[in-house]
């Protein structure tokens, strides 16, 4: 192998370990007090992590070890890293608060592994549960909001987060591991009116990253988690939620094991037409 080509196929996985690296520094900052930068760590680990993937399909270089050191890294950087800056900026102060951080680490390690089994190297529209990433931000990114003046001098600061916090972690984990479906990244073009909203989507979500970070990333994500609800309960109101091909169950459909009805129009389908019907593909065996 030529050097060029190796390091076109470490690309990817140098990605996914700059995710855990960012992951581990934040939970060092976090220890020491430094919440500011442990907010900011997580939200470098979700940039790395979200172009590893997409460098992997452009150099066509993605690989199973690729997916499964994917997988145990979003493990650590968005489920055990935000669970402890929670604990640290939040729950140290109590004895028995830390049970939170471990059902949402453990929702999170779940929800990673039914990815890989269910959902990873399909196309999909959609996430099965919170992606980890999502529910790992907005746990990162809410001390950031709580020093904003969107917090401090509004009403938000008189609610009582610090029993909201378990809620909310509790909340999170669950969603990740529900069946509750989450949009992957809006579909972007001029051609259509869905085409333009994913546009302007992505314009202020930029716009927001870049002026006004503190203020922007936990409103967004709790905004997102909140679709990912509505969006569901809407689509199961009306019977069109597309819940089996998120799973990929689908895919793989045997003829055999369809209804009779459906085999029945199969084997008429590959009859000779320009000869008598014999009825043989309807006999049983």
């Amino acid at each position: 192998m030529r050097p060029r080509e190796a390091a076109v196929i470490a690309l990817p996985n140098g990605f996914t370990l700059a995710n855990l690296f960012f992951g581990i520094f934040g939970i060092v900052a976090a220890s020491r007090g430094d919440f500011d930068a442990a907010a900011r760590f997580i939200v470098f680990g979700g940039f790395a992590d979200a172009l590893d993937g997409r460098i992997a399909r452009a150099t066509k270089t993605g690989s199973r070890f690729g997916e499964e050191l994917d997988s145990l890294v979003d493990a650590i950087s968005f489920g055990t890293a935000p669970a402890l800056i929670m604990y640290f900026a939040v729950f140290q102060s109590t004895r028995w608060e830390w049970i939170f951080c471990f059902f949402f680490t453990a929702c999170a390690v779940m929800r990673l592994a039914r990815f890989n089994v269910m959902q990873a190297g399909r196309k999909t529209t959609h996430f099965q549960g919170l992606p980890s990433p999502a529910a790992g931000g907005v746990l990162a990114t809410y001390y950031w909001f709580s020093q904003t003046s969107l917090y401090t001098e509004t009403i938000v600061a008189d609610l009582p987060w610090h029993q909201m916090l378990r809620f909310l972690m509790l909340g999170l984990g669950m969603l990740m591991i529900s069946n509750v479906q989450y949009a992957k990244f809006p579909v972007v073009n001029f051609r259509s009116l869905q085409g333009i909203l994913g546009f302007l989507l992505i314009l202020g979500t930029l716009f927001g990253i870049i002026f006004l970070p503190k203020q922007f990333f936990f409103p967004a994500g709790m905004a997102y988690v909140l679709y990912g609800i509505g969006r569901t309960v809407f689509l199961g109101l009306l019977d069109r939620l597309p819940g089996r091909d998120a799973s990929g169950e689908d895919d793989d459909e045997d003829p055999e094991s369809a209804p009779p009805r459906r085999r029945r129009r199969r084997r008429r389908s590959n009859r000779n037409p320009s000869g008598p019907d014999t009825g043989r593909e309807d006999k049983p065996a």
